[in-house]
């Protein structure tokens, strides 16, 4: 025991240096004057394909050495594709630059080619400066009256103004002029020039620049979240109201102990509904180690979002490259316990037997997702020489963290869970022939129930998918993440309160088939989500290309697999706790 205890403390601490560079950044770092200050280069891509982006060096810009040194970010930078190359550009802190040059650029027929195929696709670069970003376009296509196809013109002078409050640097901006036309042949002077301007702005608010207020403080935003709350009130209101006064008069018919033999036999032909299926509704549902294994991880999954949310709310994660990414990661495998011990507990209350493959189910189910997306992503990005492709060593880390953290943490909830919440409780006995099920209405089968469950609780939250796409999909940087609690609190209470109505429905139909039509009643959220993205990309973006669709889609599918899950699972607990709830008062046999 000691020795696996010490064991994941070495794991953990092992990933943890890993995982240091992520938050250790330059936003602390104070300077002298003329101390040097580092211009970094990071990539290159075209412009309406947010994913495509490839090495800076990949154009043919001046490289002054091919050992210049790298700045070699935490997981999450290196998951965010970004690889930062020192450009040995000479800048140094409040010293005044009117116009040096960086190097000549000899065009000869490859390069000319290059920088065309750039500008046409619209081609910009991002640079750092002490962790403040810099972008400017590569080029632009000037009309020429002369010809039908354009000039393509490269812009070789970089204006860079640095902005600073006493020895810290508050804001960076790059301007660009100079447009020369691309000749074979021609040679161009690259310049660039630096002017230093102080500043009152203090350090904790240099980051407001880059955040767009009007966008996501915007009064629909405001209304959305009002509408949204509005109708969390309307449905639990209507819920309580209508199950409440439909199972009292229940109760009280089924409860009565004075009425005659004649009144109770009247009442027993009389009965119908939900009170009929008692003795098979709790009968343990098909592929139960697969519907424990998606509620563990859906659990999980929730728990993590909730987690990520408040601490982005405490720490302003979104200032850091790629600390949302680290983020999520290292809070997944910490909380990994929780998805086995759910599972675990579950598994064990509905008589499982075959612990092996529920503890590895639990375990890898969600990993082994995103890992068959991303090697297929991955591969692709490969193919395409991108930035997007993930480094082997970074694979290793992500691999490491999954096998020394998240998998024997979900090993030890699933025992804890078998042994400290696995009893049976169920509040009725399962009945040894199952009962048949009468045919109904179409819209009370398992199929339709499922479909519509999702349709509110899409419905709660669409409007906040917008600005999810758009901050990720369209260069915004996110950072309303109290807005972002309030609408998650809401799904989940939508998300119950809806599948418990439809669980009711279900069982009113004599259908006690009920625990995963719960599961992807609730999951059938992700289902609209991901329609709605396929709109998003018709109508709000304009990405083209094999690459940029395929990334599109493929981290669309990995979200709301992820939200499928969890909706499904807070459905599915709920609609549990409902089931127990009524079945506990009525007399069973």
């Amino acid at each position: 025991m000691f020795s696996s205890v010490r064991s994941l403390s070495l794991s953990l601490l092992f990933v943890f240096f890993l995982l240091v560079p992520a938050f250790a950044t330059e936003a602390d770092h104070k300077y002298q004057a003329e101390d040097s200050v580092t211009l970094w280069v990071n990539k290159v891509g075209p412009y309406n394909n947010p994913q495509e982006t490839y090495n800076y060096y990949s154009l043919p810009f001046c490289h002054q050495s091919e050992n210049a040194a790298h700045k070699w970010g935490g997981l999450g930078e290196v998951l965010g594709g970004n690889e930062l190359i020192d450009s040995l550009i000479e800048i140094k802190f409040q010293k005044n630059v009117d116009r040096a040059t960086i190097c000549q650029l000899e065009l000869d027929d490859q390069k000319v080619k290059q920088f065309k195929d750039a500008i046409e696709n619209n081609y910009w670069f991002e640079f750092f400066m002490d962790d403040l970003p810099l972008w400017g376009f590569v080029g632009e296509l000037h009309q020429d009256k002369n010809s039908e196809n354009g000039k393509h013109v490269l812009y070789t002078h970089k204006s860079i103004i640095v902005k600073y409050n006493k020895d810290q640097i508050i804001h960076v901006n790059l301007t660009q002029d100079s447009p020369k036309p691309l000749e074979v042949g021609k040679k161009l002077d690259l310049t660039y020039s630096v002017k230093w301007i102080a500043t009152t702005v203090t350090f904790a608010r240099r980051f407001d620049v880059y955040l767009d207020y009007p966008f996501f403080e915007h009064q629909i935003h405001w209304f959305s979240i009002f509408n949204s709350f509005m109708m969390v009130i309307f449905l639990t209101g209507l819920v309580s109201m209508i199950l409440m006064r439909t199972l009292r008069n229940d109760y009280a018919k089924y409860a009565r102990e004075d009425d005659d033999l004649e009144t109770l036999e009247r009442d027993v032909s009389e009965e119908s509904g939900w009170k009929l299926v008692h003795g098979d509704v709790f009968r343990p549902s098909r592929n139960l180690v697969v519907l424990s294994a998606l509620v563990g991880t859906g659990a999980q999954l929730a728990l993590l979002v909730l987690l990520v949310i408040l601490l982005a709310i405490v720490g302003m994660l979104y200032v850091g490259r790629g600390a949302i990414v680290t983020t999520f990661i290292v809070c997944y495998a910490l909380t990994s316990f929780i998805s086995g011990y759910v599972s675990g507990g579950m598994y064990s209350r509905h008589g499982g037997k075959n612990w092996i493959k529920s503890m590895i189910l639990t375990a890898s189910l969600f990993p082994f997702m995103c890992f068959g997306i991303g090697f297929v992503l991955n591969t692709i990005a490969i193919f395409y020489g991108s930035l997007a492709a993930i480094p082997f060593g970074t694979m290793v880390v992500v691999f490491v963290i999954w096998a020394f953290i998240s998998f024997p943490l979900a090993l030890l909830g699933t025992v804890v869970g078998r042994n400290w919440s696995g009893a049976p409780n169920n509040p009725c006995r399962v009945k040894t022939i199952p009962r048949p099920i009468p045919e109904k209405k179409w819209y009370l089968t398992p199929s339709v129930v499922s479909m519509m469950g999702g349709l509110l609780p899409f419905g709660s939250i669409f409007i906040e998918m917008y600005f999810v796409f758009t901050s990720f999909w369209n260069y915004k940087v996110y950072y309303v993440y109290g807005f972002m609690l309030l609408v998650f609190l809401i799904l989940i209470i939508v998300t119950v309160c809806v599948t418990i109505v439809g669980t009711y429905f279900l069982l009113n139909a004599e259908n006690y088939h009920w625990q995963w039509t719960s599961f992807f009643s609730a999951a059938s959220t992700a289902v609209y989500v991901y329609l709605y993205s396929i709109y998003y990309y018709h109508a709000k973006t304009k990405m083209s290309g094999f690459f940029q669709t395929s990334f599109y889609f493929g981290y669309t599918l990995m979200f709301c697999l992820g939200l499928g899950i969890l909706c499904g699972a807070v459905g599915y607990l709920g609609s549990n706790l409902f089931v127990r709830r009524i079945y506990r008062n009525i007399k069973c046999d």
